[in-house]
This record gives structure tokens, sequence and C-alpha cells, in this order.
């Protein structure tokens, strides 16, 4: 899960397939959704981000719609030292805004294997 960064950046990593997903996307979607991390690695909130239910503080949501679908990443700024992007995806219920629950349960193991992983390079300290 290695990411770069250059002087006083966090660096971006993605989690699982969340990186091809992402580049799957639409390139306007990608090119909107794509600065959120990049204002987060320097400390800061893009104004689209908004708070992912079920996760907790420092889990974020970007919602794009684009050509009558919606597409979505979620990343976490829970930890000092790294940004991860837990996942990216085209919101697949016919209805409603409701996310399926496949997705909220991939979101949370997600989450699990960056706490591992954060642990494992860096120790215990969270933001």
């Amino acid at each position: 899960m290695a990411g770069k960064a250059g002087s006083g950046e966090r660096p971006v990593d993605w989690v699982a397939s969340s990186k091809k997903d992402f580049m799957s996307f639409p390139e306007a979607v990608r090119q909107d959704m794509g600065y959120a991390p990049s204002v987060a690695q320097l400390g800061g909130k893009h104004s689209s981000a908004k708070p992912w239910t079920g996760e907790g503080a420092g889990v974020l949501e970007l919602v794009e719609d684009h050509d009558g679908d919606t597409y979505r990443a979620v990343y976490t700024v829970k930890f000092k030292e790294v940004i991860y992007v837990l996942h990216a995806f085209k919101k697949k219920s016919p209805k409603g805004i409701k996310t399926a629950a496949t997705d909220k349960d991939l979101i949370a193991s997600r989450l699990k294997l960056a706490q591992a992983d954060y642990k494992a390079r860096f120790g215990d300290g969270k933001k």
C-alpha cells in the first residue's frame, strides 16, 4: 500500500482495488474527485467531502453525478502519516440514495486493512 509524497504532504495510499476502480470512472469524474485527497494531503478538507456515516470521524465521502450515474469515493484522514482511499464505486441501487450493504461492508473491511497497514508501518499513533 506504500505511497509517495512531497515535502509536508501525507501520501495517499489506495486500499485493494480502489485505485483501479477509481481509474475506471469517467475522466470528468476523476478530475472532479481527484482534487479532494490532494487537499487532505496538506491537512485540509475539500468543500465537497462529506462525512461517511457508520465508520466514525475521519472517514469522508465524495459523490459525483455524471451522465445519469452516481460515483462515490470514500477515504480516511484518521491517520497522522497517510491518507487511505478505501473504496471507489458506481452506485448500483436503482432508486434512492441508500448505499448497498456490500459497499458499506467493503468500506468497513478496508478500513480495518488500512488500520493494520498503518499499525505495521507506524505503530498505533493515529491523528
